[in-house]
Parts: C-alpha cells; structure tokens; sequence
C-alpha cells in the first residue's frame, strides 16, 4: 500500500503549534456510570444477517438492511427475507469497504427512493460513492451515481459512508482519510478526511463554505477528520454531532458546525497502532476540541439523538454503538448541549454493536457485527 506523509508539512504544523495557546481539553471525561441490565429489556427482532452495516423503516413497519459484502435485505414482520433486493451496484468488498448505508429520500412516500453509500472501485483504486435508486417492490430502479470521493485512493480502509438530511433538501456524507492519507484530511483539494455537504441530486450547493476558495472542493463542509462513521442531528437546537473512529485511543464526538477544521492528524488523543506517536500535541488554535474523546477506542459505529417518549431519562443525549467496546455508550447532554456525563449500556451481552436505530415506537434498535447477526430492540421493562 502506497504511504505518502508529508513529513516536513506535519511538523511545520507541529512547530507552530507550539507556539499556540492550547483550547481546553473537553469536561467530564471520567463521569461514566455502567448501566443495571435489567433497567432494559432486548429482544430479538430478526436473525440471519452476514455482517450489516445499516437499519433504514419503512413507512409500512418493515426495514431495509446492508449487508457489507453487497446486499440490500428485507425484513417484513420479523423475518429475514430469503432473496436479497435486486438492482443494488457492484461495490468493492474488502476490509472496511461494501456497501454501507441505506437511507431513504426524506419524501419517501411520494417518489419511492433510497440513497445507497458504498465503497466502488478496486484495491488499487476505490472511492467512497453516494447513488440513489427507486425501490420498486424486491428491486432497484432508475440508479443514479450522485457523488464519488475524490482522488480515488488504495487500500480497503476508512470510507465513512453515513448519510444525514438536513431541513434545506441537503444532505452531509461523511468520508474518512483512506487510512494511508491521513495528512490529506487537512487538504481542502481532496474529499479525504471530510464531511461534504450535497443537494438531494448531488450538486454542490452555493452556500457551502469553500465554494469561493480557489484550490478547495466546493463539497466540503467539514475536515480535518479520521473516518467518520457516526452523524446526528437535534431536530429542536439544530445542532449536529459526528464521530470518528481514532487510532489507538482517540475515538471523538464533534459538534459540527461549517467550515470547521477537526485537526486530525495535526492534534489527536490517540497514538497509532504500533503505539508510535502521531503528534505530541491534543490542542491547536484553530483547531476545534471534540466534545468527547475516548482513550482506549471503543470504536464507534453508529450514532442517534434520541428523540423518543420510551426511555424518557435519554430525550436529547446521544447514543453511539461501539464495536471493540462491545457496548452502546450513552452521551448524557443538557438542553443547551453541554456534556454532563456517559453511561455503559449492554457491555453484559459482549457484542460488537454495529449499527443504532431510533424506530417509529420509540425504542432502539441495533445492528450486531456478526457473520450470522440479529437486529435487536431495546426497551424498558414491561
């Protein structure tokens, strides 16, 4: 695999870093309870599932699911249904890369259309790729390539792949920095190491914050991260969260505003996998502090701002599914979005959550990352 790091570019950023009054480290790190197993009740909902990567409801009670390797599967009142949908392109399936989200247009009911991200292309060169299609019955129709990452990069790591719609008919699709090309997450001319903000139709809209600047791509909304694979929105304040995978340590949720820069790989809580250092410093001026990190990773997968009257005590908090943790890690907020603490649930059932879910009753449903997995719901006691 081709590693390029700007080695006299990092540490020219390192040097002046030095010079910059560090911003404060993110509060309440070590307020984290562990929740009582019987404070919930799981259940399974379906079984049968090879490795899923995203939940999406449908209006009429059934549910959408990927599969990594390619697949695109129904389940309609609780069971898996044999034969996957048809109609879903060719992705490229090695490592972390598939066919990953499933989302539907936010005018679902009247046009019938979903948005697939997925991983295309080959080892040598792959990209991350947003295409919409019509779900007609068991089959995709009437498939649209809306957007493709670019440069196209090597290597079957970091694509990001999460899809969330905004109020004004945009969409953000989060991307990660190809693993190998971290140092590109902090250049404004590739989409590694980016959010980028898009029309329903995959234009670029005007509005976006480097439109105007010579150089940058007019997709970008956000940079300066790792692989983004968690975005939520609250639907009340507005306000958006996303995380990313770290290193070795390092995991963060960012509140996510336009134009930001997330500092990645410039400052990190996080060393890399071999426990070398990435950069000595956590703090950059300009450079915007996580609202959480987590040092060690629990790798997180997925993320929802519970909006739900099930489990009145988590309205407003964030809940994020964690692989290597084997949990889902409740981020406790305020009304006015400030941490006041973090709460363990399910780390009993030692399972790797993949995906989390808000469904139309209030409870939560989840994705575990298995080779023979179940779609699971979570719900107080009767």
């Amino acid at each position: 695999m081709r590693i390029s790091v700007c080695f006299a570019a990092l540490a020219a950023l390192a040097l002046a870093a030095c010079a910059q009054q560090p911003q404060q480290a993110p509060a309440a790190q070590a307020v984290i309870t562990t929740a009582d197993p019987a404070a919930t009740v799981v259940e399974t909902v379906a079984e049968g599932l090879e490795f899923p990567w995203s939940l999406a409801f449908l209006p009429d009670g059934a549910m959408l699911v990927t599969e990594k390797a390619g697949r695109l599967r129904l389940i309609r009142n609780g069971q898996l249904v044999p034969e996957p949908i048809s109609g879903v392109p060719a992705v490229f399936h090695e490592g972390q890369g598939g066919l990953l989200e499933v989302a539907l247009h936010p005018r679902f009911a009247e046009n019938n259309q979903i948005y697939l991200t997925y991983a295309a292309g080959t080892t040598a060169a792959n990209r991350t790729t947003l295409a919409r299609a019509t779900l007609n019955g068991t089959a995709l129709t009437n498939l649209q390539v809306l957007f493709e990452a670019s440069p196209a990069k090597e290597g079957g790591a970091h694509f990001g792949g999460r899809l969330q719609f905004l109020p004004d008919d945009t969409l953000l699709l989060t991307l990660g920095d190809g693993f190998a090309y971290r140092e590109r997450a902090q250049d404004l001319s590739a989409d590694l190491g980016k959010i980028v903000r898009l029309t329903l139709d995959g234009a670029v809209p005007p509005d976006n914050p480097f439109v105007n600047r010579p150089g940058a791509r007019g997709e970008i909304y956000s940079y300066g991260h790792r692989n983004v694979q968690g975005i939520a929105r609250d639907p009340v304040s507005g306000r958006i969260y996303a995380h990313e995978h770290g290193p070795r340590g390092g995991d963060e949720v960012n509140l996510l505003q336009a134009g930001h820069n997330y500092g990645w790989p410039v400052i990190t809580y996080g060393v890399d996998y071999s426990g070398a250092q990435i950069s000595p410093f956590t703090a950059r001026e300009g450079m915007d502090q996580p609202l959480v990190y987590w040092v060690p990773s629990i790798a997180p997968a997925g993320m929802i701002f519970y909006t739900g009257d099930l489990f009145p005590a988590w309205k407003g908090d964030l809940l994020v599914s964690a692989l290597v943790g084997q949990q889902v890690r409740r981020v406790d907020l305020d009304a006015n979005g400030a941490l006041q603490g973090q709460e363990i649930l399910l780390s009993d059932r030692e399972t790797r959550f993949r995906d989390i879910r808000q469904g139309p009753d209030g409870a939560i449903y989840l994705l575990e990352d298995a080779p023979d997995a179940h779609v699971l719901r979570l719900r107080p006691p009767a």
